[in-house]
């Protein structure tokens, strides 16, 4: 309307000055039709350039807002403001489009990070709702994201992490793990929203790895001194008796013959005794690291069942896992936990039963036996302590090590509303490294 206004003056000035001289009726007809057309299609041509430009900045701001930063302005006359505004959009969208990769690359960042970390990452929302979890936190929870995401705090059993001073310690029952754990806490705010940020970390294994490693320099020195004065002594011990038996019982002797014969089987006894002691306690301290390769979980599981051979070991169908891990260990710790779960099933008469299943991201092993459970599970995994005549005390710390080796746990609770233990193995099926 106002191109129409604009251009109606001169027309109005140009049609007076026509019908004011006199013509043919039919020249200045035709030179009427022609001055309103021309003043018609100008304005149309105007209207049509302006809504044309702002058609464009209108797509273009649209696509921006849609996060499309691809869409460029092109056809001004160059120096104009319609051009210049096209240069400024164009800048706008270069601008956003290199926020976004930067936040892209940051939050990969962000996300290889909490990956790496050894603590378990959680955040909530205003609502209490779980947000993001990284593989420590997955593992704490024994869940993967796709199913703990958006539960509650209190769902997950992390109810008392969202309140209490921080930093402190807390003692915690979670699937993956049950012990004393760090507890902090922060806030930080997303899509204007406050959120809490909660870090969970084991002390304890960077603290039984310290003990580890002090064991193992200490046990290289005691093996060694003690070793030397053990094989004399069993040796000595060894030739003397024989050497007894060999010149037989005095006849005003026997009381003192048997004596000394007793005397020297509980010497060397006792030797060999603390020899398989100091073997024990060596093998639990120089453990190697994984050697990891392809390794067929199905039929490790079903060979390791067939070794026992006390009683009927049932392996439940499961599905076909390949995992990378070292073998030789994986093997280990599978018979040292299938052989304490026959033990215990041998003393009630009852079975022993090994399955296995996977979520995206973990092997989940159980193996649960039918003996009288568990009265303590307080010293399980404490080296050298055995409640079995003859044991080592070393085999369930020997699992843990390696469980822990693999990026993995090892847990044993007794079963729910059945008579029993269930020792439960979770490990990674990317590797210890992911």
């Amino acid at each position: 309307m106002l191109a129409l206004a604009g251009g109606l003056p001169a027309l109005i000035v140009a049609l007076v000055l026509l019908w004011a001289y006199p013509h043919r009726a039919s020249l200045r007809l035709t030179l009427t039709l022609a001055l309103v057309a021309i003043w018609a299609g100008c304005a149309l041509a105007l209207r049509g350039r302006v809504i044309t430009s702002l058609h464009t900045l209108s797509n273009m701001l649209a696509a921006l807002r849609e996060g499309d930063y691809s869409v460029r302005a092109r056809g001004a006359r160059s120096g104009g403001p319609l051009s210049l505004a096209y240069q400024e959009v164009n800048t706008l969208a270069d601008k956003l489009r290199q926020q976004r990769l930067d936040a892209i690359e940051a939050m990969g960042l962000l996300r290889r990070v909490m990956e790496a970390i050894d603590v378990a990452v959680f955040a909530f929302d205003d609502r209490g709702r779980l947000k993001l979890i990284n593989r420590g936190g997955e593992m704490l929870l024994a869940l993967p994201p796709e199913r703990a995401l958006d539960l509650t705090a209190a769902e997950l059993r992390l109810g008392d992490a969202l309140a209490g001073e921080t930093p402190r310690l807390v003692e915690l029952a979670l699937p993956g793990q049950a012990g004393r754990l760090e507890l902090r806490r922060g806030t930080y705010r997303w899509d204007g929203r406050p959120h809490q940020l909660v870090v969970l970390t084991d002390l304890t294994r960077a603290l039984r790895e310290e003990e580890r490693l002090a064991f193992q320099r200490l046990t290289r020195v005691l093996s060694h001194e003690i070793n030397n004065s053990l094989a004399p002594i069993k040796s000595i011990a060894g030739s003397l008796r024989a050497a007894q038996e060999r010149a037989g019982v005095a006849p005003s002797g026997s009381q003192g013959h048997a004596d000394l014969m007793e005397g020297l089987g509980v010497i060397e006894a006792r030797a060999e005794t603390l020899g398989r002691f100091i073997s024990a306690y060596a093998r639990l301290t120089r453990l190697p690291r994984p050697s990891p390769r392809a390794l067929d979980m199905g039929a490790l599981l079903k060979r390791v069942a067939s070794l026992e051979t006390r009683l009927s070991v049932t392996v439940a169908d499961g599905p076909a896992v390949t995992l990378h891990a070292d073998p030789d260990q994986l093997e280990a710790l599978l018979i040292n936990l299938v052989r304490n779960a026959a033990d215990a099933s041998l003393e009630t008469g009852g079975g022993v039963e090994v399955s296995a299943c996977v979520d995206p991201d973990w092997l989940t092993m159980r193996i649960e036996d039918q003996g009288p459970g568990l009265a303590d599970t307080s010293n399980l995994f404490v080296p050298f302590f055995t409640t079995k005549p003859g044991g080592t005390g070393i085999g369930l710390a020997l699992c843990r090590q390696i469980a822990e080796g693999h990026g993995g746990t090892v847990m044993l609770a007794n079963r729910e509303g059945a008579p029993g233990c269930v020792a439960t193995v979770r490990l990674p099926l990317r590797g210890a490294g992911g």
